[in-house]
């Protein structure tokens, strides 16, 4: 049985379908990347396995779960972590702190003492490198290390999908590689499945995912190993316009 599985999932806002009749499977320990252009649907996708909003037509089952009407806050302890694309961390409180709170909220939940959210928030600290500022308040990290904290914190909920929204928008090359690196060492170490979900940035999908998933216009377009779906002609054109030949022919 899969992890998490879609069936003919659709959203819509008044007359917009802005998920249209999608289904996939997401398998345990896999490495997923949604991609599409601005306003394929990705975010409201996300939204709707995180439980921000509820689909109108289809079901969501997670780990054997039906969690089609759950709530957000009912699918955190079940395993289902996530990032957003914009860290908003508690600026005051120390990145120790904020990444206990994602412990004291995450699988393990009321059974979570503070001491025992502290020591999990060590192991990440340590592990995603951020031990030198373990005890600064978060509001000062660059936006890199917030980004970062925002990951462990995620992570310190002891998912078993983790959800990572854009989580390298706006990164450098060497940072992009770092989070790749960091991402499939959790992966590996952990079995976490993690679907990312990925606006632009190529470099991150091709080195990060095992396979791709496409969506445009609210629907899913193409659903392949990563290498197929990059090089897929309705992916470049989705992208990029008709493919090169096709042009060159009209020419």
């Amino acid at each position: 049985m899969p992890l998490l599985s879609l069936r003919n999932v659709t959203k819509r806002f008044g007359g917009l379908v802005a998920v249209n009749n999608v289904s996939f499977d997401v398998e345990e320990g896999e490495m997923l990347a949604i991609v599409g252009p601005n306003g394929a649907g990705k975010t409201t996708l996300f939204n709707l396995i995180n439980g921000v909003f509820l689909p109108d037509e289809g079901t969501i089952i997670f780990d054997g779960h039906d969690i089609t009407r759950l709530p957000a806050f009912k699918r955190a302890p079940l395993g289902i972590g996530r990032t957003f694309q914009i860290p908003r961390p508690f600026s005051s409180a120390t990145v120790r702190e904020n990444i206990a709170i994602g412990a004291m909220f995450g699988a393990e939940g009321k059974k979570t003492s503070v001491d025992r959210a502290m020591e999990i928030a060590d192991h990440y600290i340590d592990l995603i490198g951020l031990s030198e500022h373990r005890d600064k308040p978060a509001g000062g990290l660059t936006p890199v290390e917030k980004k970062l904290v925002e990951i462990a914190r995620a992570l310190a909920m002891k998912p078993k999908l983790l959800l990572m929204d854009e989580a390298m928008a706006g990164m450098n090359p060497k940072d992009i590689d770092y989070i790749v690196d960091f991402v499939r060492k959790v992966r590996d170490e952990e079995k976490i499945a993690i679907v990312a979900m990925v606006e632009h940035i190529m470099r991150a999908v091709a080195n990060l995912a095992e396979r791709v998933v496409v969506m445009h216009q609210g629907a899913k377009l193409v659903d392949e190993e990563t290498e197929k779906a990059l090089t897929d002609k309705r992916v470049i054109e989705v992208y990029l316009g008709k493919p090169p030949e096709e042009k060159n022919a009209e020419g």
